[in-house]
């Protein structure tokens, strides 16, 4: 039973992780395609007169939407950690190696 529960823990986390990453993800498209339309202009009949449409005041958009998509990026890196094979056997190999450590008596963690 407590196998089970521990399973369910596990997998009740991993669950969480993918609803906050895709969260993420549609918070950026609505953010970003908000923003990336003030900066055309294609909103611009939309907004009240003292509302600034120049286009010099979004020039920080595109650097906003590159450097929010390098947060997403590690983002899904993380959370997709168990799905990428390069990371997997990695982390399969650093398992194996503290292993071996502890079973030759030296414990580093202690």
């Amino acid at each position: 039973m407590e196998n089970l529960n521990r399973k369910y823990e596990r997998a009740s986390k991993r669950v969480k992780e993918y609803m906050g990453f895709y969260r993420h993800v549609k918070i950026f498209i609505v953010i970003n395609g908000l923003l990336y339309l003030l900066k055309t202009g294609t909103l611009n009949r939309l907004m009240p007169e003292w509302f600034p449409t120049e286009p010099y005041y979004f020039d920080w958009v595109t650097s906003n939407i590159f450097i929010w998509g390098l947060i997403l990026a590690v983002h899904a890196l993380y959370t997709f950690r168990h799905k990428i094979p390069l990371l997997k056997n990695w982390e399969e190999r650093q398992i194996q190696k503290y292993l071996e450590k502890e079973e030759e008596g030296v414990d580093e963690f202690k």
